[in-house]
């Protein structure tokens, strides 16, 4: 069976160019942990292209294809987003069904589009939104015109510069400058910028990690499928995902730890962090939306680091953990509470990219797209 963005795909009328190189069951933000290989970055050889989605950014930003769709529950879409040089759109959660894909954690799974520009990102998120009537991560879900605002101007709109997005123990400075720039850019285009504080943001990793952990390890036991009312699964999933049991040498480390911590906690608190994070989502998400009743979007940098070199021994284990989950201080926060958050390349620096992200209202991507499209119209982020 297709899954359901993939059918709609093609009933609009696109084409289906292949499957791209994911990471080991897309426990990485790196691309060094595929079954195939390292993923390159194919705006400098040698570095990361970002993961879990790896293989769809990287052939985007190379002119291979046009658009494709990336999986997203740390930061799958805006992480090779942000190292390669594309747009990636993390949807409000439910917006786009999840029907026919493998599931990681079934309170945290997005999917949405990665593509060259802004208007190719709207008309693919147009096409692949909605209910289906199948997947139970569907409630409530708004479906709007999402070209509609591209190309009008920003006068009115309220931007807030997340004051703890920025500044981490891993930021690089020239990212942080980058990401303020295009800040004041957008100020001068006519939006109003001002600084907010959110301090629970810095809590969001946290959160996650007890809801990836324990919930990443409970789908593994049930092959693949999760637990609860989900949307249908191909029927041959349970097989082909329960075969990790007999071939657990060849996972990756990332999935590895994963694993053993997940099994770990179920075993020895009996899900109690997994409950505990379920309840201290809501407010998290409460502390976005108080900051989003003032403001249209909040904006930060979306990774705090450019792509890293990939790793140059895989034995190394600590620079094989490093490479994979550094980069998700700031992307795995809008996965807990499933804010739409898309990854805009704002600037290059050392000939990597860099980007900003835009956090907006449930079902506002229309905002969204509307100040990506007037900062793609207005600067050439590939100049430095």
């Amino acid at each position: 069976m297709d899954d359901t963005a993939v059918s709609r795909i093609l009933d609009a009328g696109g084409s289906i160019a292949g499957k791209a190189v994911c990471e080991n069951y897309c426990v990485a933000g790196g691309s060094h942990t595929s079954s195939t290989g390292p993923v390159h970055n194919p705006r400098k050889h040698g570095y990361s292209a970002g993961g879990s989605s790896s293989g769809c950014a990287a052939l985007v930003a190379a002119g291979e294809v046009d658009m494709a769709i990336g999986g997203d529950q740390a930061g799958s879409i805006r992480i090779p987003s942000a190292y390669c040089g594309t747009y990636g759109m993390k949807p409000s959660f439910g917006l786009v069904p999840y029907t026919g894909m493998m599931s990681l954690e079934a309170s945290i799974d997005h999917t949405g589009p990665i593509t060259a520009n802004v208007r190719d990102n709207a008309a693919l998120l147009q096409v692949i939104a909605g209910e289906d009537g199948m997947d139970a991560r569907q409630r409530h879900v708004q479906v709007k015109d999402y070209s509609a605002d591209i190309g009008r101007d920003l006068a009115g709109l309220r931007i807030g510069i997340l004051r703890e997005g920025f500044g981490h123990g891993n930021s690089e400075p020239d990212v942080d400058a980058a990401v303020r720039k295009a800040a004041s850019r957008l100020a001068d285009l006519g939006a109003e910028v001002e600084e907010v504080s959110i301090p629970m943001h810095l809590h969001g990793f946290s959160i996650w990690s007890a809801l990836v952990h324990d919930g990443g390890y409970w789908a593994m036991q049930t092959h693949g499928m999760g637990l609860g009312p989900q949307a249908p699964t191909p029927s041959d999933l349970p097989h082909y995902a329960s075969q990790w049991r007999q071939r657990g040498d060849e996972m990756s480390d990332p999935l590895k730890i994963m694993t053993l911590f997940g099994a770990y906690s179920t075993e020895n608190y009996l899900g109690r962090y997994y409950a505990k994070a379920q309840r201290v989502r809501r407010d998290l998400a409460a502390a976005y939306d108080k900051a989003l009743n003032h403001f249209d979007l909040l904006l930060l940098p979306t990774l705090p680091l450019k792509a890293t070199p990939l790793p140059s021994d895989m034995s190394d284990l600590v620079e094989v953990i490093d490479r994979s989950w550094e980069m998700i201080g700031n992307t795995s926060a809008f996965n807990v509470t499933g804010h739409p958050a898309m990854s805009v390349p704002c600037a290059t620096s050392d000939g990597l990219p860099i980007g900003m992200m835009l956090v907006g209202n449930y079902w506002h991507e229309p905002t969204i797209y509307r100040v990506a499209a007037a900062f793609e119209a207005a600067v050439d982020w590939t100049k430095p």
